[in-house]
C-alpha cells in the first residue's frame, strides 16, 4: 500500500460500511491491547457501539478501500457538553502510513467547526506508545494518569492516560 496523503478521503460512515469497519475493529478488539472493550464482544454489539446514535462515525478511504474509522461524540452531557471525545482505529494493513494522523486532524477540525471547546481522550492505554506519541505531537497533553486501570493481556495492569486539548 502506498503512503496515504492528499488522496486519503474521510467521509461519514454509511450502513454499507459496517463490514469494513468490523474488519478494522475485530483484530484490535480481539488483541485486547488498546481498547477497553470486552475481547469477546460480538460483531453486532461492537458495530452498534462504534456507530451509536450518540456519535458521528467516519471512515478513511485510500485507493477505494476503507483503511480507518473514527467516531466523534460529546464527552459528557450538560455542563460537560462543550468537550468532545473520539475513538480511532486503523486497518492493520495501513498502520504507520499517517491514517490516524489524518483522522485526528479531521476530527479536530470538525470539533472546532461544531462549536466544541476542547477534545478529551478518556482512556489511552499507556503502552499504546504510537498513539500516545501521535496525540502529543498533535497538541494533546496528559492531564491525568489512572494507575493500573487497564488489564493488558500480555503485560498485566498498566496505566491509562487522560489526554486533553483546548480547541
Amino acid at each position: 500500500m502506498a503512503q496515504p496523503n492528499s488522496e486519503l478521503t474521510i467521509r461519514p460512515a454509511r450502513e454499507s460500511d459496517t463490514g469494513a469497519i468490523w474488519e478494522i475493529l475485530e483484530p484490535i478488539i480481539r488483541a485486547g491491547e488498546v481498547f477497553a472493550i470486552p475481547r469477546e464482544i460480538s460483531q453486532e454489539d461492537a458495530i452498534a457501539s462504534w456507530t451509536g446514535n450518540d456519535r458521528k462515525t467516519f471512515v478513511a478511504i485510500f485507493e477505494g478501500q476503507i483503511v480507518g474509522t473514527y467516531y466523534l461524540r460529546t464527552n459528557q452531557a450538560g455542563g460537560g457538553s462543550h468537550v468532545t471525545n473520539c475513538g480511532y482505529a486503523t486497518s492493520t494493513k495501513a498502520r504507520g502510513r499517517g491514517v490516524a494522523r489524518q483522522m485526528c486532524l479531521h476530527s479536530l477540525e470538525l470539533a472546532r467547526s461544531s462549536g466544541f471547546k476542547a477534545m478529551q481522550f478518556n482512556f489511552v492505554v499507556s503502552t499504546n506508545e504510537v498513539a500516545v506519541r501521535l496525540w502529543k505531537a498533535l497538541g494533546f497533553e496528559v492531564v491525568g494518569i489512572l494507575p493500573g486501570a487497564f488489564a493488558h493481556p500480555g503485560i498485566g495492569y498498566v496505566d491509562a492516560l487522560v489526554m486533553f486539548q483546548k480547541l
